[in-house]
């Protein structure tokens, strides 16, 4: 078996020192050096982040502490995405974290939910979501610790400061034997098989490796430029071509830390505000087809609170993945394996995820072509779940208002999408594979959320009595509310537990 000597990682950001901070916990005592290349002359696009629970599964896999990560990051809890206007206008609905309900009587809970409201019932799905409940009240309380309640059936994540995050992921890498070299990438050389053979830098440094990880951004220098790998494009299926972004100041409003990311549609796409503890990272996502990027600044401009402490920052991007991540000696990683519209808070997540499956497809030096098969088939049905998570927020609006929605109305949904949606239109089924991002809950909540119910319920729900479920649910509730209503408020939470100090 031919050793691998040497992993080098061309660019940093939040992708590069994640993927720093990876490897350097897993090749740990096997021999592996990890080399990192950035350059301080190219700047990195995040403005804020908000992710998604298994990111706080990593931190603690790489055995970090979680409450000096947040303290260190500026960063806020994420209960749920708060989506505005999105269905209809002034209809808002909850993507929550966690669970909906549990089990009536050994049936799942969503299919005893549309029995009752078959009956009639009053109650609205996310009642029984400990996390949209939290949300919704502005409170906070790790799930865990309210053990025996409703509250722990609730998960979160994280707002960051997506610099701060390479900043503390770095310091975490280096400490644990990553090697950072300053330089700007001039070339990147070839061996005779086609292979990436090194790294010349503009400052006259050469940087040489077995393996390559591509973490520069949409230029990607290695795996497009340098190996000829083609971008697959979803621009047919989502519109949105541009970003917009700014970072404001908090006001001394504990509701401008709100537990969750807001989502809220616009004319020609939709607006985030993703709080941090002192500052909030906010955006305008838009089709360059319908505005302008005057117009894209100055709407969003309109509608931000607090004093802007950057200026509007313009990101073009192209919705799309590579055709394959993995070729040759070069695995591409965040905006270089493929951009989808940060609409789920999915960018982070894809991340890590690629890295973990580079870890179980882990190569030596001489790369088995099965191990890559099976790498860029795992990743392309991961970026092909989010992409259909996506469109289906798109696809299932009513809003006809503006020639964008008509637009997003008339867009082609995936074949993979539109046989997830017929079977659950049918049944309430859920087409899933193994190990997906998203579970039932977060289907049936946007599925509800967005209109989408179920022709029928499953028959076996007939099995439980009629006053089974509507006493659960009569109970439930209630219940919920009132757990919910003796929790701290967020932004006290994190004044009493992980306050972030000011840096402005």
């Amino acid at each position: 078996m031919k050793p691998l000597n040497k992993i080098v990682i061309a660019g940093g950001g939040t992708a590069g020192w994640i993927t720093a901070a990876m490897l350097s916990f897993m090749t740990k005592g096997t021999g592996t050096t990890v080399e990192l290349v950035e350059s301080d002359e190219i700047g990195t696009i995040g403005v804020g982040e908000s992710t998604i629970p298994p990111f706080v599964v990593l931190l603690r896999s790489l055995g970090i502490d979680e409450q000096d990560f947040i303290k260190s990051t500026n960063a806020s809890f994420k209960l749920a995405i708060r989506f505005e206007d999105w269905f209809k206008k002034n209809q808002h609905y909850y993507h929550p974290f966690g669970t909906l309900g549990g089990l009536i009587d050994n049936h799942e809970f969503y299919q005893c939910w549309l029995r009752a409201k078959a009956a009639g019932h009053p109650s609205e799905l996310q009642d029984f979501a400990a996390a949209t409940v939290m949300a919704d009240q502005m409170k906070f309380l790790l799930p865990f610790k309210a053990p025996r309640t409703m509250i722990a059936s609730a998960s979160y994540a994280l707002h960051v400061d997506a610099k701060r995050v390479a900043q503390y992921l770095r310091r975490y890498a280096e400490e644990r034997g990553v090697t950072r070299t300053e330089g700007r990438i001039n070339r990147v050389r070839t061996r005779p098989d086609g292979a990436i053979a090194g790294l010349d830098l503009a400052n006259g440094k050469v940087v040489d490796g077995d393996f390559f990880i591509d973490c520069t951004g949409f230029r990607a220098l290695l795996i497009g430029q340098t190996l000829g790998v083609g971008y697959v494009s979803w621009a047919d299926e989502l519109l949105c071509d541009r970003a917009v972004a700014v970072q404001t100041e908090n006001t001394d409003d504990d509701a401008d830390v709100h537990p969750y990311t807001l989502s809220q549609a616009q004319d020609c796409g939709w607006r985030w505000r993703i709080p941090l503890q002192h500052r909030a990272g906010n955006g305008y996502v838009y089709s360059s087809r319908f505005l302008s990027d005057d117009e894209a600044v100055a709407t969003l401009m309109r509608q931000v609170k607090g004093r802007p402490l950057i200026e509007p920052n313009i990101i073009p991007f192209k919705t799309g993945m590579r055709a394959k991540m993995w070729e040759k000696n070069c695995v591409a990683l965040g905006l270089a394996a493929g951009f989808i519209e940060p609409l789920e808070s999915t960018a982070i997540h894809l991340v890590y995820r690629a890295v973990d499956y580079l870890f179980r497809f882990f190569p030596d030096g001489d790369i088995d072509p099965s191990l890559q098969a099976e790498f860029n088939r795992r990743i392309a049905a991961e970026y092909e779940e989010v992409r259909d998570f996506i469109v289906l927020h798109y696809c299932t609006t009513q809003r006809d208002d503006t020639p964008f929605w008509r637009a997003a109305q008339r867009t082609p949904i995936p074949a993979s999408l539109r046989a997830r949606m017929d079977l659950f239109k049918a049944t309430g089924i859920l087409r899933q594979g193994l190990e997906e991002l998203f579970g039932a809950a977060s289907w049936q909540s946007v599925y509800e959320g967005m209109g989408v119910r179920p022709a029928r319920y499953q028959p076996f729900v007939d099995k439980v009595p009629m006053s089974v479920i509507t006493e659960t649910l009569d109970r439930s509730a209630p219940l919920l509310k009132a757990q919910v209503a003796g929790l701290p408020h967020h932004a006290q939470f994190l004044r009493d537990h992980c306050r972030a100090e000011r840096d402005f």
